[in-house]
């Protein structure tokens, strides 16, 4: 005689895997809000941290307009930076109106345009993701010519770079860095198509 054994578990051991969802699921949820993405950017399962073109860019504004003397003759400004990133270069751009005032010039100020690239670095002291050694590439004034051009525009590549010298793009904080009982430090940064990206290690 044959015996069909039946593959339905008990009402009871059903009741037992119903209760071990529920409590994993609530594990779970209690757990990943502090975790996993917490925070817009961060994933704490690929070590990694993202950040955005445009959210870079609401940084960076907040810290313009800058303005600087030079040989106390100079006064060289920068003002509405726009942000650009390039992925195959693993640099940032910034460009900026540029604005060069001086008794000894007419007209004062002179304005134009400045593209500062910059590689990047991240200064454990504060936390924060900045410009390293910038140079400027690209400087156009208008309304100044001849030997006047070439000395006005030296002198505003070299106050732009200062200016934007260890520029912050991202600082952390300590809560956004720390998981339960581990606290991240920032490692290799790499600069993407809309973004920087840092590892978390």
């Amino acid at each position: 005689m044959n015996l069909m054994l039946s593959q339905r578990p008990s009402p009871r051991f059903s009741d037992q895997i119903s209760r071990r969802r529920l409590v994993g699921a609530t594990l779970l949820a209690a757990v990943l809000p502090a975790s996993a993405p917490a925070f817009a950017g961060f994933n704490f399962f690929t070590n990694e941290y993202t950040a955005s073109r445009v959210e870079l860019q609401a940084q960076i504004v907040r810290h313009f307009p800058v303005a600087q003397r030079y040989a106390e003759l100079f006064t060289v400004g920068l003002r509405e930076p726009q942000l650009s990133l390039d992925a195959r270069g693993n640099r940032a751009t910034v460009t900026a109106v540029l604005s060069i005032a001086s008794p000894l010039m007419r007209p004062s100020p002179m304005e134009g345009i400045v593209s500062v690239s910059s590689a990047l670095k991240y200064d454990v002291a504060t936390r924060s993701l900045r410009l390293d050694q910038p140079k400027a590439e690209r400087l156009e004034l208008q309304g100044v010519g001849g030997r006047d051009a070439e000395r006005v525009q030296q002198i505003g590549a070299i106050v732009a770079q200062e200016l934007l010298r260890d520029q912050v793009l991202r600082s952390f904080t300590a809560e956004e860095l720390t998981v339960g009982r581990k606290t991240y430090e920032i490692g290799d940064i790499t600069v993407v198509d809309d973004g920087i990206k840092v590892q978390l290690r």
